[in-house]
């Protein structure tokens, strides 16, 4: 285990599954750690759970809202204000949908919460992330990129022409998740910030099991947990990534179980990762 004494960490959607998980490892570790959530009342029960797992953890929540901007903002906002760096940034929080939805941005609900939000809050959060020693972004992508084989549709992403199904739009935003890790790298290759994504793996969370992915998803998915890991093992991948020392110069990486692997052709694509960052800086106002 490092010593994260002093560090300062951000870990969206942590009051359930492999984002608690990761908050209860960090904490323990030392660092100070902030829950951003957008229930509160799940939110306080995952602080007292890391308190009552790790004793003495510096650990809190901060309102984070990732389908509105403006909670993105906010969040930003309240941070900064009482935090003068970020050490650690785990973009964790995701969802899926088997109806299409739309934020109050206009944006199709997964892809503003999966991918648009998040990089919206790295942006804001950059300046406090540079004044750390040695910063670091984790950003919890899926193997369910790979189903994305046809890359990102950057006239439709968000899918208002072609039909909805929720499961490859959500495979879309993983594939975003990484393109927007590769792109994140390269553009701060020449700072301290270090940047990959992760695969967790499968995990026997409530993920797609509450009918947010339709009825036979969700049958599948409860059919499948006995086959599943936990949300502790699906969290060490990001845990490692977020603290350990073998690792802290390496960026723009895709790793599953501790190992950097090769992600699907169109995640290697430079050229669609360049453009996506171009579109999001301009859907988001980053």
């Amino acid at each position: 285990m490092s010593d994260l004494t002093g560090q300062v960490a951000v870990v969206t959607g942590g009051n359930s599954g492999i984002g608690k998980e990761t908050a209860v490892e960090l904490a323990g570790m030392g660092a100070h750690l902030i829950i951003a959530a957008r229930n509160p009342t799940k939110a306080a029960a995952a602080v007292k759970e890391v308190l009552d797992r790790k004793p003495g953890a510096a650990v809190e929540t901060l309102p984070l809202d990732l389908a509105s901007f403006a909670s993105v903002h906010a969040f930003a906002g309240a941070f900064t204000a009482r935090f003068d760096h970020l050490d650690i940034l785990v973009n964790n929080a995701g969802g899926s949908l088997a109806k299409r939805t739309v934020t109050e941005d206009g944006h199709e609900t997964q892809f503003q919460v999966n991918h648009l939000s998040h990089f919206l809050l790295t942006s804001l959060l950059r300046d406090t992330l540079l004044a750390a020693p040695a910063p670091r972004v984790v950003n919890v992508s899926s193997t369910g990129h790979t189903f994305a084989r046809d890359g990102l549709d950057f006239d439709d992403l968000d899918w208002e022409r072609r039909k909805y199904r929720g499961f490859l739009v959500y495979c879309a935003t993983k594939l975003a998740n990484i393109l927007f890790t590769r792109e994140l790298a390269r553009r701060e290759s020449g700072t301290k910030i270090t940047a990959n994504a992760v695969h967790p793996g499968w995990v026997g969370s409530n993920f797609a099991r509450e009918g947010d992915m339709g009825f036979l998803i969700g049958l599948a998915m409860i059919a499948a947990r006995p086959f599943a890991i936990s949300s502790a093992r699906g969290a060490q991948t990001s845990v490692y990534l977020a603290s350990s020392p073998d690792v802290s110069e390496i960026s723009g990486q895709y790793f599953y179980k501790g190992q950097a692997l090769a992600p699907s052709k169109a995640a290697l694509d430079d050229d669609a990762a360049k453009r996506l960052w171009d579109v999001s800086a301009a859907m988001t106002g980053a």
